[in-house]
């Protein structure tokens, strides 16, 4: 599970829009979330950094997929990012993060991350209507895929069908470099 930081005020922005539209006051959202009416005031005030869990349980809420949380219906034609300005999503136990690449359009999610030793990006498989493809800068990771492990080694990449469960690990000694594509973005 991911959580977010660097860039929540979008985030709080959009589920207050989604909450507001919906009529609903964060107590009524608490109790259809099962997340704290405290919690939620945080994400929307963008001090807490809720987990994809967190994120994935308000999502329902909606009827909406995770990615409407992050799309920002300002991005311009021509998007340019840099190390300072970049969304990251984080891991719960904070062991690593993803930096967002690409705005938030809702066609594609371009992911960089760096795993360290023996982590993995969940604790098991999962799946979710996507393609993903992801390259390895530096390092090597095993990817598991419908039941099925590869080692990926540095300059390769691997495509597949996300309705497969599967999830990223890094079983070296060595930290792994990745660049993950998500089309569409549904984490």
């Amino acid at each position: 599970m991911l959580a977010v930081t660097k860039g929540t005020p979008m985030l709080g922005d959009q589920l207050r829009r989604l909450r507001r539209d919906a009529g609903m006051t964060l107590r009524e959202l608490a109790e259809k979330s099962g997340l704290s009416v405290g919690m939620l005031s945080q994400i929307e005030n963008g001090s807490a950094d809720p987990s994809l869990g967190s994120l994935r349980k308000l999502a329902a809420v909606f009827d909406a997929d995770i990615s409407s949380l992050f799309s920002d219906p300002e991005v311009e034609a021509v998007h340019i990012s840099g190390p300072s300005t970049r969304m990251r999503l984080m891991t719960p136990g904070g062991e690593f993060s993803y930096e967002r690449l690409t705005p938030g359009r809702g066609d594609l999610e371009m992911l960089r991350a760096v795993i360290p030793p023996g982590e993995a990006t969940s604790p098991q498989s999962w799946s979710h209507p996507s393609t993903e493809c992801v390259y390895v800068i530096s390092g090597t990771l095993d990817v598991e895929v419908g039941g099925t492990s590869y080692t990926i080694q540095e300059n390769e990449s691997i495509t597949f069908d996300s309705r497969l469960p599967h999830r990223y690990r890094n079983a070296t000694q060595q930290d792994t470099t990745i660049v993950l594509a998500v089309t569409p973005p549904t984490p």
